[in-house]
């Protein structure tokens, strides 16, 4: 074991050496060190011995505000005899810190960090609102519309870069201009349990499923050593992670995967525990940080619920930034909705719209968060089908989702799992291309209706899904098949109100007009797209 790890410090330092460094690091030194609020800062120290165990060694800094505000933050073993402090915060103004650990040359060491105004496009970690509790919100107040997006080989994409992130950074650049805030990830996942397409065997670039030199212990997947973690696989992850910070993408954070083929130590074991826990440790200082116990977490006959409920404690215990929690198990959460902040469901159902309006008339305390509708949009190759591949009509299951006042998230096969595609614009013209555009154009609407003032009025649908807006602002979301509507209750106010039309593909807003007294209220895109019907109380 000893020999793996001398391996792994070597590789530590090579890493430490590289010209990549996107993480504000300092070395602990007696001047005062300075961060804008909401960013991270690491300050990294050396010890003399590193002790037999020093992925749960206690090693933590109290900070103390000038306001006399104390917040305890734990460090980590970062290889090499090297540990790291790793701070953000939510307020500006002077800090004192001490460390606190039983390794002598780390304990009671003092500095001072002044924490300056924020960037202007920073509004904190992600917050349920006590005012309103069905919504997600920053720190700042400013309202989180979450937009989700999956992939879970994403700590792979660059792994094997020591320097750059080109891949990375160019998948995060397309999943951040077309209006995706939020990856659903997994901290590591191994491989697909089914069959792969045969096309991808031409195309090895897009395979990231087995790899034999990826794993967060020593040793690899298909021969572990628990002993220890592998610190090189955080660094690498450290990458990810602050990259999607500064582009505010949040990372919804799966600590487990059961289902792809991950040799996970045994549940409660020490070795599960110091994972689990240096994991929490090493991650919740970034504001962009969401956890979730684990992917499917009681679907495969592995978790039980007491393990669920252990695991959640153990976070609510260690971390001290207070990020959202949730257990990707519908089940999980509707008998334990205490133990989870949001709602997390995985809800395939053909009739979606009313399975998602009940969650969120049962849970009124909750945002409602659907991570998977069934919709795997199609890509070059067949990764995994779920019930829906067309495009419009995973777009559509979104809408239907959002339409019932609940958030979603997008999945496109050439991404979602073990292929990844980070460039697909830039593959041969007979590659099947995602439609990211239309989630860029689903932000845009909802960036001029503010989703956390729309509330779903299912009374009030007629043949299409109401979202409104005190009775000011009226949004019905209508299939393209909808030859019209009546929406007779808007016309009883027509002298008053408005017409506009959305088109979900294309992002195109009509003309506004006047509302019409009498007739069928019809879509300019009737039989080509689905269209939202706008109409405004007196805004012309």
């Amino acid at each position: 074991m000893r020999a793996i790890f001398k391996l792994t410090v070597v590789l530590c330092i090579l890493c430490s050496t590289s010209s990549f460094s996107q993480l504000r690091k300092e070395k602990y030194a007696a001047k005062t060190l300075s961060v804008q609020k909401w960013e991270v800062l690491d300050i990294d120290f050396k010890s003399k011995t590193i002790g037999d165990s020093p992925f749960t060694t206690n090693f933590s800094a109290v900070f103390t505000h000038e306001n006399g505000e104390q917040k305890i933050v734990p460090g980590f073993f970062n290889g090499d005899k090297n540990w790291v402090i790793r701070f953000s915060s939510t307020l500006e103004g002077n800090y004192t810190y001490v460390t606190i650990s039983e390794i002598a040359s780390l304990n009671n060491k003092k500095g001072k960090v002044k924490v300056t105004e924020a960037k202007s496009d920073n509004h904190g970690g992600i917050v349920v609102s006590d005012n309103d509790p069905q919504h997600f919100y920053y720190e700042d107040g400013t309202p989180y519309f979450l937009l989700a997006f999956e992939c879970d080989w994403l700590y792979a994409l660059d792994y094997h870069n020591e320097k750059d992130l080109p891949k990375t950074a160019h998948l995060l650049n397309l999943i951040e201009e077309n209006g995706f805030n939020q990856i659903v990830m997994n901290v590591f996942s191994y491989d697909v349990s089914w069959d792969k397409d045969e096309k991808l065997k031409d195309h090895p670039e897009h395979e990231f499923g087995g790899p034999d030199d990826i794993f967060p212990f020593l040793g690899n997947n298909e021969n572990p050593d628990y002993s220890e973690l592998n610190p090189v696989f955080f660094q690498k992850l450290d990458r990810t992670i602050s990259m999607m910070h500064d582009k505010r993408i949040a990372s919804h954070l799966m600590i487990y995967v059961w289902n792809k083929l991950v040799a996970w130590p045994d549940m409660n074991s020490d070795a599960d525990n110091m994972y689990f826990d240096y994991v929490v440790k090493r991650y919740q200082a970034f504001p962009n940080m969401v956890w979730d116990i684990s992917k499917e977490a009681l679907y495969y006959g592995r978790a039980d619920e007491d393990y669920i409920h252990g695991r959640i404690d153990r976070i609510r215990e260690n971390d001290h930034f207070n990020r959202l929690v949730s257990v990707h198990d519908f089940k999980y959460c509707s008998n334990f909705p205490d133990k989870v902040d949001f709602i997390s469901t995985q809800n395939w159902s053909h009739n979606i719209y009313d399975k998602m309006l009940d969650a969120k008339n049962k849970f009124k305390d909750k945002p409602i968060f659907n991570i998977e509708h069934g919709g795997y949009e199609e890509s070059p190759y067949t990764v995994f089908t779920g019930d829906y591949v067309n495009a419009e009509t995973c777009l559509r299951r979104n809408y239907m989702c959002l339409f019932a006042g609940v958030y979603t998230t997008y999945y496109w096969q050439g991404a979602s799992w073990n292929v990844i595609i980070y460039n697909p614009f830039e593959q041969p013209d007979d590659f099947v291309k995602p439609k990211f555009q239309y989630f860029e154009h689903m932000q845009k609407l909802f960036a001029a209706f503010d989703f956390t003032k729309l509330k779903p009025t299912p009374w009030k649908n007629g043949s299409a899904y109401n979202l409104t807006d005190d009775n000011e602002t009226v949004l019905l979301y209508m299939h393209k098949e909808n030859y019209g509507i009546d929406a007779a209750f808007l016309k009883k106010e027509s002298a008053i109100r408005s017409l506009q039309w959305f088109n979900t593909l294309t992002g195109e807003f009509s003309q506004e007009v006047g509302l019409p007294k009498t007739g069928k209220l019809i879509s300019p895109w009737q039989g080509k797209a689905d269209a939202v019907l706008i109409s405004r109380l007196n805004s012309l």
